[in-house]
């Protein structure tokens, strides 16, 4: 089964290089207009990486700081609002639901 990689970015810039089609995913708010893929991954950004054996970083001015993740793909839904995910928007709307009648953790008693 392929696999498939990201790096989350969490200080620092610099390139991710000699990966298949890797994309920087902003993680937090820029210009809603910004249409072109990044260059360099910046502080607080995901790269989706494709296939590939090998990863070449190239740090910038002030280094770079990273997570490294690889893994099967899950190959199912994903419903994604700010610090919950879930399989479905009934489910992620059923967990802040939960979330508010501080009932969304629940004991293993």
């Amino acid at each position: 089964m392929t696999r498939q990689g990201f790096a989350y970015v969490f200080a620092g810039a610099g390139k991710f290089c000699n990966a298949s089609a890797p994309l920087a995913v902003p993680t937090e708010g820029v210009g809603w207009a910004d249409t072109s893929p990044p260059t360099r991954a910046e502080n607080r950004s995901l790269v989706l990486f494709d296939r590939g054996d090998e990863i070449t970083v190239q740090a910038g001015e002030d280094g770079i700081r990273f997570l490294l993740v690889s893994g099967k793909p899950l190959r199912e839904p994903v419903a994604w609002y700010g610090p919950i995910v879930m399989n479905t928007q009934e489910q992620l709307q059923k967990a802040f639901e939960e979330l508010r009648e501080e009932t969304f953790l629940k004991s293993e008693d």
